[in-house]
Order: C-alpha cells, then structure tokens, then sequence
C-alpha cells in the first residue's frame, strides 16, 4: 500500500473553479478544491466503484485492500501527471463528502476527467446537473465536452447519452465520448 504521503499532491486549486450548480446548491451540496486531507476519503471511494467487481474474487480481505490502495494510488498518479490544470473537486452535501469530480476546462472541448459517487449519493441526479452545468460553461466558450467511459459501465452510459454525448471512438476498454454545443 502506498502511504498517503507518498502520493503526488493536489495542485493549488484554481480560483476560478466550477460553480456548484444551482439546483443542487439549493439541495445542500456544494463543491470546494481537493487538498491532500481528502486522500483517506478518495481511497474509500475508488473501493466503492470496485466492490462488485472485486466481490467474487477468492482473495483474503486484506489482498483485496491492498490491490484496490494499489490501484488507487496508480490512477491517482495518472490524474496528477496528465490533468494537472484540472479542477481537482469534493462534492459535499451539508458539509460531509459525496463524491469527487475532475473536470479540465481548456480547450478545443472541456474534459471530464472523472466524476465519482459514493453509492448512497448515486442516482439522485447530482452527476446530470454537474455534467448539464459544465455542459453549459463549455457552450458558452463554443467548446464541446469529452469524457471516457468504461465499455461494461451501462449505467454511466445511459446518464451519458440522456445529456447527449455520442459516441467518438471505441477503445476497447473504454469509449470515448463527445457532446457539442447547439
């Protein structure tokens, strides 16, 4: 397991980071700048989008901890190294963490880097008004938005086509999607 210390830290967050929304402002949520405080709680979160994969898997407990602090650390790593001018977000509701979004606002389009809940908080609408909202900052710059998906992540890609993005490319493992303004 890599310490947290150990981790590449957040970059200072911009000041002109993403608004919250304001129809989820109005239910509590809010969004602020990640600092290297929030590591423990990212950890907890990666797991959660990994615990049905990883159910059937016949290791101890302990094995399964480590593969998941292990990959959590590699991705981490990734978003630091390759989308360093990125909003870097918590996504907090009354004041307790929900999720994280990393969005790169640049262009020719913005790109959501990630956008992750824990699962008591998915469904309820909050990632739709994010991605509506960064949809509408992009259009009113003349940018599109791009994201990855995993391939086998049906859900995500029901939110995703309902906002609009089509498909650009099908990278195996994952598919490369694009919204455009108008």
């Amino acid at each position: 397991m890599q310490a947290t210390s150990q981790l590449t830290s957040f970059p200072a967050g911009r000041n002109d980071h993403l608004a919250v929304p304001a129809l989820l402002g109005e239910r509590g949520y809010a969004l602020r700048p990640l600092c290297d405080d929030d590591l423990s709680w990212l950890r907890e979160l990666y797991a959660s989008t990994r615990a049905e994969e990883l159910a059937p898997v016949p290791w101890p407990e302990a094995s399964k901890r480590a593969f998941l602090d292990s990959q959590f650390a590699l991705q981490h790593q990734h978003y630091q190294a390759h989308y360093s001018d990125s909003d870097f977000l918590a996504i907090e509701r009354h004041g307790v963490v929900v999720g994280r979004y990393y969005l790169q606002r640049s262009a020719p389009d913005h790109l959501i880097v990630d956008i992750c809940l824990f699962p008591g908080e998915r469904g309820h609408g909050v990632a739709a008004a994010l991605i509506a909202h960064s949809q509408g900052e992009a259009a009113a710059l003349g940018r599109g938005v791009t994201l990855h998906v995993q391939a086998d992540n049906v859900a995500a890609q029901r939110l995703y086509r309902r906002a609009g993005f089509a498909l650009i490319h099908d990278q195996g493992s994952h598919l490369l999607l694009r919204w455009a303004p108008g």
